[in-house]
């Protein structure tokens, strides 16, 4: 009989069983979902699904004519609720769904495997069987020597990319590029520019392309619309033997409610709490996971890990951790539910914010996980041993809203909001932070980011430039959305590419070598990123020079190492022989200028070095005059 189903096979021992009822089984990508697997020698797939809830369960796929009856799976008898079978002759790239009938409410529905490795490309919602073992990486090197890269010593500098929308093939029905054909692109245009890292935006299998991938359905499926999972393999090597370190932009705060995903999934709630309270998200509508089932928990940690182990990846920036962390986020008085005490936290989500993180450095030490979370919530990027969150990093997201919100003002105002160009130093060791201007700030009639800037086109280029220079002058990693890096115009938009086409234009061409040299200033000078996140790495020189709208500081890195003095002048006026105190007595010489005609700016520079005077100034003993033009950031070094 072809498809011959079969039940004494199995991929889990009686210890798996005990790890995914306590919440713990950190690679459930090994046993759920289906597996190509031989019994008896002849080949098959081997499905298991987790639906207590059930009263019966088949497989319904491509091999049967999408029967409802033909292929039953068969429920363990260990009160898993995990439901299994092996079916022969299934051959790879098959399209199949579970179909379950439910206890509760005796009614049916078709569901897309939530272990499913790959899936039928959007609009249509099937899972795939799918081997992952036949891609042969070659990214031995970097795999080995990538703990230099991620490493909070490191400079990092992110290009945050969303796929579909980088660029596209305009002259053959605008659409989107292949994993394979970003590959190369993409890397040659990153390496080109000096970013260290590229940060997609979230590609694990969703339905809606306006969701951006943050509504998602496969948490251990690439997207189909860019290509195959072995081809989105090749893309991460491809990445990795040009230098560069890929992180994922992963989603474990909430899901799309649509039919054939996590919701309701086997007629109950499964994966979301059942009072909207707490399982629904009235911001996003979306189902919010349940944190305090332990199952739920073993779900999402096994999909960190997956991405980690199978793809490669060097990094995880887990999405909307706020909206974790509070049980009241985004509602009004009545519409959540506090603790016992009458405490707003989310404790189920905070014990699992503090396993993932624990378990993914455990068996990775050499990645990196962020949290972008916008709260003053304490100690985020602590170890859970010291009672942190456990993150290697926090997005500083006060950082990116006080910053935009200071240049917005014509530098006319500046003064009298001083406080939100300085106020990210009060705090910027607090938390390992790296600094964002991410996609969030450029959709939604936000306006793009040289749009923000105020006054004419000569003078939103010039504040662009500063912004940037400042950007990479603060303690913190970097982390740039597309477009940004060459001043565009329009917002973004996911439906079209980039318009690169500004590149011909001087300004939008100044800024994105300005970018390109602020990387590679970055990335050089040790006191720039050895000490990012720690408190030696810095030091003021004026921070209160508010009617000039300058501030100055020192970027320090190791004792052998020779600092850097940076002033920024946010007025568009210029001051000559600005007067700044310097550490140590004798030449200085100027190694960047925003201003710099190079970059489209004025031109006006300290073209030879400056020598120190024995005059004291900022409390110290020896000072420089310093030629500062018109919003401009200048860094100095001693000679």
């Amino acid at each position: 009989m072809k498809n011959q189903i079969f039940y004494d096979v199995t991929l889990f021992t009686e210890f798996d069983i005990y790890l995914f009822k306590e919440g713990t089984h950190a690679k459930l990508y090994n046993h759920l979902g289906s597996h190509f697997m031989q019994r008896d020698g002849k080949d098959g797939v081997y499905f298991a699904v987790w639906a207590p809830n059930a009263n019966a369960l088949h497989v319904r796929a491509d091999f049967n004519d999408y029967s409802t009856i033909s292929h039953p799976l068969q429920l363990r008898n260990d009160g898993s609720g995990i439901w299994e079978g092996f079916i022969e002759s299934v051959d790879e790239g098959m399209s199949y769904k579970y179909h379950i009938n439910s206890n509760a409410l005796h009614v049916s529905s078709d569901k897309a495997d939530p272990y499913a490795f790959f899936a039928e490309v959007a609009p249509s919602s099937a899972s795939r069987v799918c081997k992952l073992d036949g891609y042969i990486w070659g990214d031995d090197e970097w795999m080995k020597t990538r703990h230099k890269h991620n490493s909070h010593k490191a400079p990092v500098s992110i290009y945050e990319v969303h796929l579909g929308s980088w660029r596209r093939k305009v002259e053959e029905e605008n659409r989107f590029l292949t994993y394979t054909e970003l590959a190369n692109e993409l890397a040659e245009y990153i390496k080109e520019m000096g970013f260290t890292h590229v940060e997609i935006m979230p590609i694990t299998e969703y339905p809606f392309e306006g969701s951006w991938g943050y509504q998602t359905t496969g948490y251990f499926a690439p997207t189909s619309r860019y290509g195959t999972p072995s081809e989105f393999m090749s893309f991460v090597d491809i990445l990795h033997n040009n230098g560069i370190g890929v992180i994922l932009d992963w989603v474990p705060s909430h899901f799309v409610t649509d039919g054939h995903g996590l919701s309701n999934f086997d007629g109950s709630c499964l994966y979301e709490h059942k009072d909207p309270r707490k399982g629904f998200h009235p911001e996003w509508g979306s189902a919010i996971f349940n944190y305090d089932r332990n199952e739920v928990r073993a779900f999402l940690v096994s999909s960190a890990l997956f991405w980690l182990e199978y793809y490669h990846l060097d990094g995880i920036r887990v999405d909307a951790v706020a909206s974790m962390l509070y049980l009241d986020y985004a509602r009004e008085e009545g519409e959540w539910i506090p603790n016992e005490d009458g405490s707003n936290v989310n404790r189920g989500a905070v014990q699992f914010l503090k396993q993932l993180n624990s378990t993914v450095y455990e068996e990775y030490n050499d990645i990196m996980m962020f949290a972008e979370e916008s709260t003053n919530y304490s100690m985020v990027s602590r170890p859970v041993v010291e009672g942190g969150l456990g993150f290697g990093y926090k997005w500083n997201m006060g950082w990116m809203h006080d910053i935009l919100k200071y240049m917005k003002f014509d530098p006319l105002f500046r003064q009298h909001h001083h406080q939100h160009l300085t106020f990210s130093f009060v705090y910027m060791y607090n938390e390992n932070y790296l600094l964002p201007l991410s996609h969030d700030e450029v959709v939604h009639m936000k306006g793009s980011l040289i749009n923000k800037m105020p006054g004419d086109n000569e003078k939103k280029f010039a504040n662009l430039r500063a912004l940037f220079s400042l950007m990479y002058a603060h303690p913190g990693k970097k982390l740039l959305f597309m477009g940004g890096e060459f001043a565009q115009f329009s917002e973004w938009n996911f439906e079209q590419s980039l318009d690169w086409h500004l590149l011909a234009y001087d300004g939008h061409e100044g800024v994105q070598n300005v970018v390109k040299e602020l990387n590679y200033i970055y990335k050089t000078e040790p006191s720039l990123h050895r000490n990012d996140v720690e408190k030696e790495g810095f030091s003021w020189i004026d921070e209160n020079d508010y009617q000039a709208n300058v501030i100055s500081f020192i970027r320090k890195g190791a004792r052998n190492e020779k600092p850097l003095i940076i002033i920024c002048n946010f007025s568009d006026k210029e001051h000559i022989g600005y007067p700044i105190g310097v550490p140590t007595r004798g030449e200085y010489v100027e190694i960047f200028n925003s201003n710099d005609s190079l970059y489209g700016g004025y031109g006006q520079t300290n073209a030879t070095p400056l020598k120190t005077q024995a005059k004291e100034c900022h409390g110290r003993k020896n000072s420089l005059h310093v030629s500062l033009p018109p919003l401009s950031v200048v860094y100095l070094k001693k000679i």
